[in-house]
């Protein structure tokens, strides 16, 4: 019995000595203890998890050089490479995981929509389901806040900038003619379909140094990469029709869409003051082309066509007869771009952009034919050296060429133009000291051969989490861009104009649920002015304008808190003054609203298989000169209201029914004046109110999507 109690005990000395004791504790940045931390030795089962006290210590068998792995949700994972004798009352922290959901995000001035925005404020869907949209992005972007009601021009002003300063593009690549040409006081829409994009990036100020030549936004449309299934859309609407078509065969993707747009039904049933000759007219048609490589690695080619058509006889308070206006104008867009990974975790991201535009534009008896063919070149390489530290660095070259001919009745003809070649690069780092804390450092440098000008533009962003769902950020910048085609075409003896950028937002999220609130202030200097009432070769240029634009913006948006129920709530406060163009003094743009509010609601009715929202704009009245008073630009419009309505019934899983009517209560809305060219009896300008074509604008469409998902809600692809 001895012998058998001396074997056993020197059997487990033997096994407890072949034993080592690994221990030790597990704390957070701040020295607080993390309970439930998992700890174990790489390619073993030895391991254990953290006490109340964060406290661990278990036995190997293992010896030499091993793997401890330390980790837990929310922090980057702990690794140790050691012999495990030394493996001992260590004392680890943990590092927050700046890729969790809950990590701050570098987000002043910048809203994101989209599969990878960690906070979304508007999202893809939004665009052809929010009332006043209309199925246009611009449309949509114009409920947040930073922008600026224009009805009678339809463009993007943001922040107290003309639409000029606001630049679009396409996957990361530049869009030269974003918009469709239009009429006089008839606003525009955006050429491109919102059914190909799956992102959104709209950058009100404070953007990346990877964007130039942009004074005021900055708006990133992002295609979709792969299509989750083959299918045909077809809509047929009250002024027109459309047709688009996916197919998915091994790597490789195509998505068409074709649409027709004529107004001369609508100009019957709904006349207004204009008589039209050659009623408006547009047909448009895109397909993007996508085939993916091994490692995620992708090619994209999107191509766009568009062809517009238009005669009319505008009422016009200086032409007895009414002023004769048209346009015919075609487009072409290509897009190309690539991404790739390359050696050692970098990554590649190029691009191609090309623009060739044409318009005939006839005013009485006058023609002006010009034409833009432009290019984009762009080479960016990223790379992620860890989760705190990422850098990017690139180069593009924008090639623009720009001629014009005018012919006026009886008269000789005049050429002129302009060719303009721009090279920049950047470079920008993200550095996430904490969860808690990031910044973007980044620097622009742009060369313009025309104006033979070199410019420099840092910018710096700073964003600190003060809670789970509160983040403050700050934002600085220095922007540049060229004066427009309609001073350069004239005389190319400028220099770049500029502005700085200052942001303080303040932004709390929950689930389905954010606010945001944002004050800036802009400074603007070297804008063109001219001393003639419009641009011609006789103006007298200089480039010594001056303005500035302050104000607060307000965001807030719920969903589900009522059962079924989304909504939103944009205010803008802007204070602006301008010196610039052929102002004689300062004094506040006849674009710029002081306040702005947009309210949209959508509400599902289960019931009944239908979506109905509304929208409501508000804006306060802008700036217009009575020559028949003292003051330049000292008098206010009355103020601008209009409710939008909506409803979409879903005939089955595949139609729906789409009806929408903006301006539903007919307000009577100015957006300015027109005087008389010579006074009248009295010595007084007779006046004439610009107001909009129509009061109510109503449309009605049937969308049809055959697809082999038989059962998804076709209300989410509307």
């Amino acid at each position: 019995m001895k012998h058998t109690l001396l074997l056993l005990f020197t059997i487990f000395t033997i096994s407890f000595n072949a034993q080592t004791t690994i221990s030790g504790k597990v704390l957070d940045n701040k020295n607080n203890p993390i309970l439930g931390a998992s700890v174990y030795l790489d390619g073993t089962y030895d391991g254990t998890s953290t006490n109340e006290k964060g406290e661990f210590s278990f036995h190997t068998e293992e010896k030499g050089t091993q793997t401890l792995v330390v980790s837990f949700v929310s922090y980057e994972t702990f690794v140790k490479f050691d012999n495990v004798l030394n493996l001992k009352n260590l004392q680890i922290k943990l590092k927050d995981d700046i890729n969790s959901l809950d990590a701050v995000v570098i987000n002043a001035g910048t809203f994101k929509a989209g599969e990878s925005a960690k906070v979304t404020v508007l999202k893809p869907l939004d665009i052809v389901t929010t009332a006043n949209a209309v199925g246009d992005v611009l449309g949509a972007l114009q409920t947040l806040p930073g922008t600026a009601a224009n009805p009678e021009d339809g463009r993007l002003f943001v922040r107290g900038g003309n639409a000029d300063e606001t630049q679009i593009f396409i996957d990361g690549m530049r869009v030269f003619t974003p918009y469709s040409p239009t009429s006089n006081n008839a606003p525009t829409r955006g050429r491109y379909s919102p059914f190909l994009f799956k992102g959104i990036t709209f950058s009100t100020g404070g953007y990346s140094a990877e964007y130039g030549q942009a004074l005021s936004g900055v708006l990133d449309l992002t295609t979709i990469d792969k299509p989750d299934q083959e299918k045909t859309e077809i809509s047929l609407m009250t002024l027109g029709a459309g047709l688009g078509n996916t197919q998915i065969w091994d790597k490789n993707s195509l998505s068409v869409n074709a649409s027709y747009i004529n107004l001369k039904p609508y100009t019957a049933v709904f006349p207004d003051r204009n008589k039209f000759i050659r009623p408006f007219q547009n047909a448009s048609g895109e397909a993007v082309y996508r085939h993916s490589f091994k490692d995620d690695s992708m090619i994209k080619i999107y191509t766009a066509f568009s062809y517009t058509d238009l005669e009319v006889i505008q009422d016009d308070i200086n032409f007895d007869e009414g002023l004769r206006f048209g346009l015919n104008n075609k487009n072409l867009y290509i897009n190309s771009s690539y991404k790739n990974k390359i050696g050692n975790n970098w990554r590649i991201e190029s691009g191609l952009s090309f623009t060739k535009d044409n318009s005939t534009i006839e005013i009485e008896n006058d023609q002006i034919d010009n034409s833009e063919n432009s290019a984009h070149f762009k080479v960016k390489l990223n790379k992620q050296f860890s989760s705190r530290f990422r850098v990017s660095f690139g180069s593009e070259y924008f090639i623009t060429k720009f001629d014009e001919t005018y012919n006026p009745v009886n008269n000789e003809t005049f050429n002129y133009g302009f060719d303009n070649n721009l090279f920049a690069s950047f470079a920008e780092t993200d550095i996430f000291f904490s969860k808690n804390l990031a910044t973007k450092i980044g620097i622009r440098a742009e060369n313009s051969s025309l104006l033979n000008e070199f410019t420099i533009s840092p910018r710096v962003s700073l964003s600190y989490k003060t809670s789970k769902n509160a983040q403050f950020s700050l934002a600085y910048g220095q922007f540049y861009q060229n004066p427009s085609n309609n001073y350069l075409k004239f005389n190319q003896d400028f220099k770049a104009e500029n502005t700085t950028h200052l942001i303080a937002n303040f932004q709390h999220t929950k689930k389905n649920q954010i606010f945001r609130i944002e004050a800036y202030y802009k400074d603007y200097q070297d804008l063109v002015k001219y001393d003639s009432q419009q641009p011609n070769f006789d103006s007298n240029f200089k480039n010594d304008g001056t303005a500035f634009a302050k104000g607060i913006d307000i965001f807030w948006r719920q969903n589900g808190k009522i059962k079924n129920t989304d909504y939103w709530v944009s205010y803008s406060f802007l204070d602006t003054k301008r010196d610039f163009r052929n102002y004689p003094t300062v004094a506040t743009p006849n674009f710029a609203s002081a306040h702005n509010l947009s309210i949209v609601g959508k509400h599902f009715i289960e019931k009944l298989q239908s979506q109905v929202g509304f929208a409501y704009n508000f804006a306060s009245g802008r700036t217009y000169t009575n020559p028949n008073e003292p003051g330049f630009l000292t008098h206010k419009t009355k103020n601008f209201n209009s409710v939008s309505l909506n409803w979409a019934y879903l005939i089955d899983q595949q139609k729906i029914l789409y009806v929408s009517i903006n301006n539903a209560l007919g307000t009577k809305n100015v957006f300015g004046y027109n005087y008389k060219n010579t006074p009248n009896m009295n010595g007084n300008f007779d006046r004439q109110a610009i107001v909009p074509n129509a009061d109510t604008f109503f449309f009605v469409g049937f969308f049809w999507t055959i697809s082999d998902d038989k059962t998804s809600n076709n209300l989410n692809n509307l």
